[in-house]
């Protein structure tokens, strides 16, 4: 029996000693078995291929091959030595006009997915361009391959002074060093500051101030000055839109002309601020304290709050002539003895609003939700601004109205031949009327000259009684209104019709009865305004 040892081709270790026995196929399919491969054909020492079971001696050295071509042993140490010199031979790179020299292993080895390896794995393989002393020629620049380079020498990421490590990341991103770039990447977020939300300090702003000049625009939108001191400083023309300025001390700044709109001024104390011609369109004040501040502008430059959140603000005592408060919020809100003269209060919430003392003369108050309000030692009494579209009765102040009621006889003839009587054919009327009734005046005439008036006013457009009245003045109309319905149960039904007064289709009396019934609903002002019809 004939033994064989078997190799697997080009190697010499790892043999296996079998016997030879059956045919050639009966031979592959033991060597398949002992070396793990799928055995094709066999060849001698020499390379020599045998096909024939009867040529293989005994104690011979045969090599199985899984098809490829033999492969000797010596042949395989030459490969290898050939392989290890390729990635040990020196090269020399002309990078951007700067040479660098290295090992081929050195750009191989480190990251083989990299382009560089790519490029130098295998001789001329790329086509590399070379200069005339054999320096392989690379466009990009030499100052970031430079870090590149090393981190591929010994692995440490090393990035000397002076050099932008941003631009390193994006030579490690074109040469594709994954590791590489992900490092830069994290240094470079390392290195930046962590952001600062800090307040601006009165220190900066001042500094801010004095490098600015002075008809120069200093932008401060959205800036955060929560909590600083920025009391007493020339704060004029300054753009503060959308800032946050909450609990800010702010007393005695000059705040003119100020932008403010938007901005966040809650629990700020602006006592004694000049805020005139100032825009706070839209700006969060609640629980600010504005004492004594100054709104208003000589040269006619009007304060603009239209939007504002004054919720529980203090305006005790501000100067806010003409200052637009529309639609804005002053539910809680203290504006004891401000000066209120000509300010635009339409649709403004005065929920609970403590107005005392406070000179509201042409003020707009149209609209505005009064409820709670407390309007005691009113300078001037309160006028509703009125539309002049609209018909209705003449605002006059409740005192003309009671001194009537009281037979003081000039007052009412006052009232009788003021301007606003003279203004239409239907006032004309009005005025003829209650000058027939002049001389013999009393408390039940002047009742039914209310009345007569409240006919000939349109039916669709009747309103409330309380127009035009002071507080206290209201309680007074309050107190009249068992007086007037005394008055007209007094008065024969009549059904002829008044050609003085123009009631062609009802007698004054029948108009009377009609109107007693709108006097009983009115005199009740639960729910605010109201309108009568017929």
């Amino acid at each position: 029996m004939r033994r064989v040892t078997l190799f697997i081709n080009g190697t010499s270790k790892n043999g296996k000693v079998v016997a030879v026995y059956g045919t050639l196929s009966d031979l592959l399919s033991v060597a398949s078995n002992k070396l793990g491969i799928k055995a094709c054909s066999l060849y001698n020492g020499k390379g020599g291929l045998i096909d024939d079971i009867a040529l293989i001696r005994d104690d011979d050295v045969l090599y199985v091959s899984e098809g490829d071509p033999f492969i000797g042993p010596q042949d395989e140490a030459k490969v290898r030595a050939d392989l290890h010199g390729a990635h040990t031979d020196w090269l020399t790179l002309n990078i951007g006009g700067r040479l660098f020299t290295t090992t081929r292993s050195t750009l191989v080895s480190k990251e083989p997915e990299s382009m560089l390896a790519h490029m130098f794995r295998e001789k001329d393989v790329w086509g590399n361009k070379q200069d005339e002393h054999g320096a392989y020629l690379i466009d990009r620049s030499p100052e970031y391959f430079e870090p590149i380079l090393n981190y591929l020498r010994h692995g440490q990421l090393i990035i000397n002074e002076g050099i932008n490590i941003r631009g390193v990341l994006e030579e490690a991103r074109f040469f594709g060093i994954e590791q590489l770039a992900e490092q830069l990447e994290a240094a470079i977020k390392n290195s930046q500051p962590p952001e600062d939300h800090s307040p601006i300090s009165r220190k900066e702003l001042v500094r801010f101030l004095l490098a600015t000049p002075t008809k120069s625009e200093l932008r401060c939108q959205g800036l955060n000055f929560s909590g600083a001191d920025l009391s007493r400083l020339d704060l004029r023309y300054i753009n503060f839109k959308m800032a946050n300025l909450s609990r800010c001390n702010l007393t005695h700044a000059n705040l003119c002309c100020s932008n403010l709109e938007r901005a966040d001024l809650s629990g700020a104390n602006l006592d004694g601020a000049n805020l005139q011609g100032v825009k706070m369109l839209c700006t969060n004040a609640e629980g600010a304290s504005l004492k004594g501040c100054n709104f208003e502008e000589p040269s006619g430059l009007k304060a603009n709050l239209e939007g504002a959140n004054l919720k529980g603000v203090d305006m005790e005592g501000s100067q806010m002539t003409g200052v637009n408060l529309r639609v804005a919020t002053l539910k809680n809100a203290k504006l004891k003895n401000c000066n209120l003269r000509g300010a635009t209060l339409a649709g403004t919430d005065l929920e609970n609003c403590d107005l005392s003392g406070c000179d509201l003369q042409e003020a707009n108050l149209r609209g505005s939700n009064v409820k709670g309000a407390i309007f005691e030692e009113m300078l001037t009494p309160l006028h509703m601004s009125q539309s002049s579209s609209s018909p209705i009765l003449p605002q006059l102040p409740i005192s003309l109205y009671l001194s009537a009621a009281q037979g003081q006889k000039q007052a009412f003839k006052e009232l009788c031949m003021s301007p606003e009587y003279s203004q239409s054919t239907e006032d004309h009327r009005i005025r003829e009327a209650a000058c027939l009734m002049h001389r013999n005046m009393a408390v039940k005439t002047l009742s039914v000259w209310l009345l007569l008036v409240g006919t000939l006013v349109p039916q669709h457009c009747c309103q409330h009684w309380s127009y035009g009245l002071s507080p206290g003045g209201k309680r007074e109309l309050d107190s009249l209104s068992q007086t007037l319905g005394n008055v007209v149960e007094e008065f024969p039904r009549v059904d002829s019709p008044c050609s003085v007064l123009g009631g062609a289709e009802e007698s004054p009396f029948a108009g009377i009865y009609r109107m007693k019934g709108f006097l009983d609903s009115i005199t009740d002002r639960g729910n605010g305004h109201r309108t009568y019809k017929k």
